[in-house]
């Protein structure tokens, strides 16, 4: 009943069906029109199953208990509440748009992010779920009370009209701009799924955004004046009179594959690592300038406030747009080898370079695969000839047992240690000494 009702409200009214688009429509939902009783039905199931689910009991005379789920809130022109008038939940109209031209596997990734104060994370989660899902993309989005961040693949028109909503979007007006958006070329086909969920960081770090925010960030550094920064600190650092670090605020396996030269490469294996890592690498900031890079900035957002509450460094910078940005404008310039991403390309390339090397028999090689052992699962670089040896796993223990997979009771799978995460220090200390040696090579 609550299906039909819905259905029902989007009928379009008889004396106004030639003003809607034709004689033929009609039934007008998240600005499309549909002809035929199977096309509207088909669009309420996919689109707007989560929102009947709420509407069932007030919108059947149920009791007060179950209309208080909607008390308060005003539905939107797509069929979601909107309560929050910062919020916009509208949907692009694609009716002048074919379904080929919307689902067509040659597309590109989208990756970007926002900080920004969200009053109803819950709401901007749902809208933004309806939305990718409306332009048939995939990937992960990731909202919190701090902004939003997300990658998306899906076709080349998806992606334009997924950016041209999010410009629109009140809640990020003069905020988030055209060239927040880094492209790669990719699609839908890039992710295994959509992932749309409210967390209490936008990027993963482990601090509460409130003690650390993104308002107290580092000074950003546009491309150009990045690269110039670093000309400056290698040519520096060659004579030993360097007083800046290059800090790469990625995880070990990203600087692994690519990463500026003369860089300070972590090696930890979660940026929720970072904050420990500073901590105790103090003395090693101490005093100095501070020049900070991640794929696509936003790790650098959060990372360079919490160097900067630390009060221990001269300046902390940090390259605007991150990698993605840099490689556009200098595809050859000081970072060299692969970008590492988070989805099923596991990297992409701006240069022929090569930095890493096969796990087992030492040639060049920087295209990762899973590890072959179920309960592990970690990245391996392991070249074709060795792969076709049967080497695939990313360590001799997980090579050599075939150990069970363990779990939760809750049936949750658990990753088992191997000798990889056993010689790994979750918290490196770096040296000065073998620092200072580092950038001079």
């Amino acid at each position: 009943q609550a299906f039909s009702l819905f259905v029902k409200a989007k009928e379009v009214p008889a004396a106004g069906r030639c003003a809607a688009g034709g004689d033929g429509v009609r039934w007008r939902c998240c600005q499309q029109a549909f002809e035929e009783l199977a096309g509207i039905h088909r669009h309420v199931a996919l689109q707007h199953g989560a929102d009947l689910g709420q509407r069932a009991g007030p919108e059947v005379g149920a009791g007060p208990s179950s209309g208080r789920a909607l008390a308060g809130k005003a539905d939107g022109p797509d069929g979601h509440s909107c309560s929050s008038p910062e919020i916009s939940c509208t949907l692009p109209d694609t009716s002048h748009v074919s379904y080929d031209d919307l689902t067509s596997k040659e597309g590109e990734v989208l990756l970007y992010y926002c900080y920004c104060e969200v009053k109803d994370p819950e709401k901007l989660c749902a809208w933004q779920k309806a939305l990718c899902q409306h332009l048939h993309l995939t990937g992960k989005v990731r909202v919190a009370s701090e902004g939003i961040n997300g990658t998306v693949g899906g076709s080349k028109v998806a992606t334009s009209l997924y950016i041209e909503v999010m410009l629109s979007q009140p809640l990020f007006k003069d905020i988030l701009c055209q060239e927040d958006f880094k492209s790669s070329a990719g699609g839908a086909h890039c992710f295994p799924d959509l992932r749309v969920g409210v967390f209490k960081e936008i990027v993963p770090m482990g601090i509460d955004p409130k003690i650390v925010s993104y308002k107290e960030t580092g000074i950003h550094l546009s491309p150009q004046e990045f690269h110039r920064e670093v000309e400056q600190y290698l040519s520096q650092a060659s004579q030993g009179q360097s007083d800046t670090i290059l800090l790469d605020c990625r995880n070990f396996y990203e600087s692994k594959i690519g990463h500026f030269q003369g860089c300070l490469a972590p090696d930890i294996r979660k940026f929720s690592y970072f904050p420990s890592y500073i901590d105790e690498n103090l003395e090693l900031f101490k005093d100095k300038r501070v020049l900070m890079y991640c794929t696509g900035g936003i790790r650098c957002e959060r990372g360079s406030a919490y160097l900067r509450s630390k009060a221990v460094c001269r300046e902390v910078y940090q390259l605007k747009g991150g990698i993605h940005k840099y490689l556009e404008e200098f595809p050859d310039g000081f970072y060299r080898g692969k970008l590492f991403v988070f989805d099923d390309r596991y990297a992409i390339c701006s240069n022929e370079d090569i930095i890493s090397a096969c796990r087992y028999c030492g040639t060049l090689w920087d295209q990762y695969k899973l590890c072959s052992s179920q309960h592990c699962r970690q990245l391996v670089l392991t070249c074709p000839s060795c792969w076709n040896k049967g080497l695939t796993a990313c360590c001799p223990v997980c090579q050599e047992k075939e150990l069970k997979v363990t779990s939760r009771a809750s049936g949750q799978t658990l990753k088992e240690e191997c000798e990889c995460t056993w010689r790994r220090p979750r918290v490196p200390i770096e040296h000065i000494s073998q620092r200072t040696l580092d950038a001079g090579k």
